[in-house]
């Protein structure tokens, strides 16, 4: 089990992993803001083979297998195939690391001005968790830890999303790393305009 309340991070291992995050959206749950989630992956060998994110305050349940599809509550769902200019964005601040808020507002006010609208939760789960849904089209957060994507990874390319790094390469669920997902022509423009 990897976690974030681990006191000590553990190496990303082969074989069987649960990667857990109960409470994503903390500071939410701290104001009482009701917008927070529950991420659990499990992986085989590196590889997310399954996920499931729960958004408790919705009675919401995000589940996915690998190569079985993505469903919400148990019914199928489908990730948005909008371009760019017509998503609506979903971003993150990176709150704990503050040396990305230049950039990471600097690339919000170019989505805000070239896309149709932008919205931070608070929570990245529930944000990965809204793109695999098709309720927004575009997600990125420059810093994230692996308990934060990982379920929400599956379930969104379960959903028929892309998920990569800013860079176009894969994620990396032994560290942290940059996430961006969504429908797959607005995050190859997102990539061509902002990759490192």
């Amino acid at each position: 089990f990897i976690g974030e309340e681990d006191t000590k991070q553990s190496e990303l291992p082969m074989g069987e992993c649960v990667i857990v995050d109960p409470i994503d959206g903390t500071c939410n749950f701290m104001y009482d803001y009701k917008h927070s989630a529950i991420s659990i992956a499990f992986l085989r060998d590196r590889r997310v083979v399954a996920g499931v994110i729960c958004q408790p305050y919705l009675n919401e349940y995000f589940t996915a297998e690998l190569g079985k599809g993505a469903k919400l509550n148990g019914s199928f769902i489908k990730a948005s195939e909008r371009t760019f200019e017509k998503s609506l964005v979903l971003f993150g601040t990176t709150p704990y690391e503050p040396e990305y808020a230049q950039r990471t507002l600097s690339i919000a006010g170019e989505c805000l001005r070239d896309a149709v609208d932008l919205r931070r939760s608070g929570s990245a789960a529930s944000d990965l968790a809204w793109i695999a849904s098709g309720r927004a089209d575009l997600f990125f957060e420059l810093r994230l830890s692996p308990w934060d994507f990982a379920a929400g990874s599956l379930i969104c390319q379960e959903a028929g999303a892309k998920v990569v790094q800013i860079d176009g390469s894969p994620l990396d669920f032994g560290k942290r790393c940059s996430v961006v997902a969504g429908s797959p022509a607005a995050v190859d423009e997102f990539v061509r305009r902002f990759h490192d």
